[in-house]
């Protein structure tokens, strides 16, 4: 499979880090209201997971969701969902349908929560010579994010996104 050049990455992951940052210190002070380009926004509660099974429980879920099965043909496709070596980052095996994700880093699961479970989803939806974090990945995951998590969430992601100079659609 031969995909186009990644010219985004570092954008949308920056933005996103700055979601996950938002959404962590919202959960450390139990205050969930943020401010966001002028706006007050209650961030809703985002999804941890405590192993591989419950996130593969997770993804079995979402797949099942009939919109998702109507708006990407992928979502009949299976997942699995594997423990990854190292804990830098997860990553999608598009060959294997797989979803890699690292289990711990300093006494942290930090990956083992809904908002990298749903970026990894949203590759799994991606056409085969796709940018992989080009705009139709960020309009996906932004969608993904805003249904499921919450329109709240999903605005914030698209704000960080859009603050981070990242293309989306």
């Amino acid at each position: 499979m031969s995909r186009a050049r990644d010219a985004q990455r570092s954008a949308v992951y920056d933005a996103e880090q700055l979601v996950r940052t938002m959404f962590d210190r919202a959960e450390e002070r139990e205050i969930r209201v943020v401010q966001v380009m002028g706006s007050q926004i209650t961030l809703p509660v985002e999804r941890k997971f405590a192993s591989l099974k419950s996130v593969q429980t997770y993804i079995d879920a979402v797949l099942a969701l009939d919109w998702v099965a109507t708006t990407w043909p992928g979502a009949s496709r299976v997942i699995t969902v594997r423990a990854r070596s190292g804990s830098g980052a997860a990553h999608y095996e598009p060959d294997t349908a797989t979803i890699a994700v690292p289990l711990h880093h300093g006494n942290r699961a930090w990956a083992l929560r809904e908002l990298v479970v749903l970026h990894e989803l949203a590759h799994h939806f991606a056409d085969e010579n796709e940018q992989q974090h080009g705009g139709a990945f960020v309009d996906r995951y932004i969608t993904l994010v805003g249904e499921i998590i919450g329109s709240e969430a999903g605005f914030v992601l698209r704000a960080m996104m859009a603050e981070s100079g990242v293309r989306i659609g």
